[in-house]
Formats: C-alpha cells, sequence, structure tokens
C-alpha cells in the first residue's frame, strides 16, 4: 500500500449499519448504537478514509425507564444521515416503538428530542428523502420479522417537508418474495440521480448476502433492479447495507459494512462509477476491492476513533458509551487524572450481562494490547472493579474486597449460556488494592488475561474466546460494582487505559 492508496476495512471496529452525508468539504457519517448510551456516533472525515469520532447525536435513550437496564441488541438500528434545508437530519426504527428523527443546525448539536415518526413493532432501517425539484418529500423503511412477523420487503411514504408526520398510510414498493432467490431484503438508503429514483438496500443476509440497487421513474414505483456488490472471490463476506456519497469533484463512492464475528459490523470504502445504461457498478466490478486508489480529495493526516484515555478530571473520552441510560454519581470528577467510579451495588453484580454501569468501547478489529491500572478505593466486602471483555459470553479480571479487608486478584467469566460468573483462575492477594490488567486480543479475538500486582505480569487463566451479541460486537468494558445492600460501597479508580496494536 502506498500513500496514493488505501486498505479497507477504513473503520476496522464495529460500526455497524453506516451512513455518510458530504455537506461541503465535510464527510460525516453515523451508525447503529442499539442499547448503548450515548447513542448515534457522529464521525468526521476529509478523504472518506480516515475518520474521527466527534460527538453523539442522542444524549439518552428513551422511554428512558425502558432502557435503565440493558437491552443490547435493542435500541437504535440502522440510522440514516441527510443534510437538508440548511440542518441534518437523523432518522432510525426503533425495532419495539418505531421510525424516530432528531435534527440539528450542526452536526455537534444540539440535537432535537427524538420525534416518534410513525409508531409501530418491527419498523426499521428508515430512509427519507427531499426532492429538490419538486419540494416533495418521501420516506422508506424495511421491517424486522422477529416485531412484525413480517420482513423482505420495502414500505414507501409520502411525508411533510419538515419531517414531522406521514402523509398517506405507506405502501409496499419493493416486495422481495416476488423476486426470485431475494431474501431478508433490508437496510434502503433512498436517492434521486440522473431522473431515478435509487433505493440501495441489501439482501441474503448479513454474513451471506448482497448489495442490491434499484430504481424508478416514480417514487412508488414500479422498480427495476440488480445487483450491484456481492463476495464473489473475495474474502469480504456479505457486503452490506451503507451509504452513497459524491466528492466536490464529482466521484462517487460507497460506504458499507462487512461483519466480522465477535468484532461486529467493520467498514468499507467502495469506489463506484455508473455503467452505459445508468445502473451504479461497486467496488472492481461488482466485486469488493482489498486496495485501492484514495478518493480525490486533499490528502489528510491518519486519523482513527480514540481509544486510548487519561480520564482528564474523572472525564471519560467520547469513545466511551454505558451499556444502559446512566444514573446520577456512576462517576465523579475531580482535578486529577483517573476514571473513578462509584462501586454500584446490585443484585446481579454476578452477571456483567444485566449491568447498566458498564463503560464501555468497541472491540479493535486487529490484535492488540487493552491495557488499564486499577485502584481500589472501597473496604466494602464484595466490591469489585476490573477490565472486561463483554459479549454473549464475558470474561473480566480485576480486584475483589474480601471478609477480611484484603483486596484479591480475581478472574472470572460466564459462557453464553451461564446463568453467573465463575472463577477462570484461583484468586491471588493484590495486597496494596492496586493492579496493572491487560487483556492480549489476538487472531480471532482470543484473548489472553493477565495482572501485574506489584511482581510483574503474570498471566491468568486459559484463553477466552470474545462472542458478540446477535447484532453487537464484542466490547472492551470499565465496570465497578457491590452486592446489594444499604449505603455507598465506594468507589474503584481507572488510570491510563490503552489499546496498544501487536
Amino acid at each position: 500500500m502506498t500513500s496514493e492508496t488505501y486498505r479497507n476495512p477504513v473503520l476496522d471496529a464495529d460500526w455497524s449499519d453506516p451512513d455518510v452525508v458530504r455537506v461541503g468539504d465535510d464527510f460525516y457519517l453515523t451508525a447503529s448504537s442499539f442499547g448503548r448510551v450515548p447513542g448515534l456516533p457522529l464521525l468526521h472525515s476529509r478523504d472518506l478514509v480516515n475518520w474521527t469520532l466527534v460527538g453523539h447525536a442522542l444524549e439518552r435513550l428513551e422511554p428512558a425507564a425502558e432502557f435503565a437496564a440493558p437491552r443490547h441488541d435493542c435500541g437504535v438500528w440502522a440510522p440514516s444521515l441527510r443534510y437538508h434545508d440548511e440542518r441534518f437530519w437523523i432518522f432510525w426504527g426503533d425495532p419495539d416503538r418505531g421510525v424516530f428523527q432528531i435534527n440539528a443546525p450542526r452536526i455537534r448539536g444540539p440535537w432535537t428530542r427524538p420525534h416518534l415518526l410513525k409508531a409501530g413493532k418491527g419498523l426499521i432501517d428508515a430512509c427519507p428523502l427531499w426532492d429538490e425539484e419538486t419540494g416533495e418529500a418521501y420516506l422508506v423503511h424495511a421491517w424486522a420479522k422477529s416485531r412484525s412477523g413480517v420482513k423482505n420487503r420495502l414500505t414507501g411514504h409520502r411525508m411533510r417537508p419538515d419531517g414531522t408526520e406521514l402523509l398517506d398510510e405507506g405502501k409496499v414498493i419493493v416486495d422481495g418474495d416476488r423476486i426470485p432467490g431475494w431474501f431478508t431484503l433490508e437496510g434502503p438508503k433512498l436517492y434521486r440521480h440522473d431522473g431515478w429514483f435509487w433505493i440501495l438496500a441489501p439482501a441474503g443476509g448479513v454474513e451471506t448476502g448482497w448489495q442490491g440497487a434499484f430504481r424508478s421513474r416514480g417514487f412508488f414505483g414500479p422498480y427495476e433492479r440488480r445487483i450491484v456488490l456481492e463476495q464473489q472471490d473475495t474474502e469480504v463476506n456479505g457486503p452490506h447495507q451503507g451509504g452513497w456519497v459524491r466528492t466536490p469533484s464529482g466521484e462517487d463512492w460507497f460506504l458499507h459494512f462487512q461483519q466480522r464475528g465477535p468484532y461486529g459490523r467493520v467498514v468499507h470504502l467502495q469506489p463506484m462509477r455508473w455503467d452505459e445504461d445508468g445502473w451504479p457498478v461497486l467496488g472492481n466490478d461488482g466485486a469488493p476491492v482489498a486496495v485501492h486508489r484514495r478518493p480525490d480529495l486533499p490528502p489528510q493526516p491518519p486519523a482513527a476513533p480514540a481509544t486510548d484515555d487519561d480520564f482528564p478530571g474523572g472525564r471519560h473520552g467520547r469513545q466511551w458509551q454505558w451499556t444502559a441510560n446512566p444514573g446520577e454519581g456512576w462517576a465523579t470528577q475531580h482535578s486529577a487524572d483517573g476514571l473513578r467510579l462509584t462501586c454500584l451495588r446490585s443484585a446481579d453484580a454476578h452477571d456483567l450481562r444485566r449491568l447498566p454501569n458498564v463503560l464501555t468501547q468497541r472491540l479493535p478489529g486487529k490484535p492488540c494490547t487493552a491495557e488499564v491500572e486499577l485502584r481500589l478505593d472501597s473496604d466494602e466486602p464484595g466490591a469489585r472493579a476490573g477490565l472486561a471483555v463483554l459479549g454473549d459470553a464475558f470474561s473480566w479480571i480485576g480486584l475483589q474486597r474480601g471478609p477480611d479487608g484484603t483486596a484479591h486478584l480475581v478472574h472470572r467469566f460466564a459462557e453464553s449460556v451461564a446463568e453467573a460468573e465463575r472463577d477462570a483462575a484461583h484468586p491471588r492477594l493484590a495486597p496494596e488494592g492496586r493492579a496493572r490488567l491487560r487483556i492480549e486480543i489476538g487472531a480471532g479475538a482470543r484473548c489472553r488475561f493477565s495482572a501485574d500486582t506489584g511482581d510483574g505480569f503474570r498471566p491468568s487463566g486459559p484463553v477466552f474466546a470474545a462472542t458478540p451479541w446477535r447484532w453487537v460486537g464484542a466490547l472492551l468494558g470499565l465496570v465497578a460494582l457491590a452486592p446489594a445492600g444499604q449505603g455507598h460501597a465506594g468507589t474503584a479508580t481507572f488510570t491510563r487505559f490503552r489499546v496498544t496494536p501487536v
């Protein structure tokens, strides 16, 4: 690879269901955030290759009471990001509640509170279109069979141009059941180009499918179709939903995801052109590219969403998300560096998957080492804190206060079918109540745990294979907790969180 080329994936972590828009010389991307808070991440780029995380559009999930506990695969599914009438707009489907919309004058906000545009079960993957020629506005969405009993079809509506109301009952505009060989049609992105209405939408499942293109002279159809991107003989399984964007010089590019097991949905950048019949051609004549010439855009310094954190003043960086809506006092701001987490009392202390107070970030897609320093400032028997790999199965290493006040290094895990954790290694004394914790994440997200309690790093337990949730990749997490009871259970302080490629 040279300075004139890039290598896929351009975002090598779980930035699921990406959509992209250009405003001037800037490109912005958002992605699914499911049940994590804050939601709707906002990324920025000047060259479509180097991306940084600049914020989130959704401070809390609503209704707040429903997301006070983790709902890892629920919440915000497959958002669409658009710029219209000098405002940014994001539409998404909550599979349990319906289609929502928020908007803002600037990418960093302030964003409006979520507006429920269409209530219902199983409404997902919503995307708006404003037809600049006619002033008409439209919305298309897909269906989740798990909630509605319906899938493999796209429903279209006329919409008020202010995005506040749909103007009809909706009509199925593409029925995948009528297309031989097609199944699980979803993730539509709606565009107007060259006199046609265009829908770019995947089908065939996230791990095995393909990207389709549909076009019609009228929004409600009928639509012609073509497969425009599929795995062919590449290693990119099921190139799935994403968004089309055009550069100032007129180049076309397509960003989409690839499902990679415990790493979640990583993001690829494909070149895009139009053939003599006016159809889009993605990648290398319909096959995903691994290495390609960079977009014709001004050179940019290398960049990627942050992972490391010194937690200045007790504040965590944008890369961190809670596993549910956070409560007051979970993290304490102070004058020094370090994340001071309250050892939150919980009857679910035996299962990290049930805890809302796990602070997480995405598992990197390449081998790396994650390391953090921990001081357990709680004297409460049973209080504990540590560094975790969290998914359908989980494992964590950290410190726990014993009944006699001593601190022990503990390493615990739970397989996906287990209802409670158990020891992955025998506890050992941590005399100072401090430890350096380390997870070496190798190929296939196989994790080796180790810790230094004052006598150098020593390995702990067997290798743990990280696992995803149903739709979400595995996560790195920091947690502090205590058994159920009364009164304040003290705190734990994390410092110098580092992720180092290996």
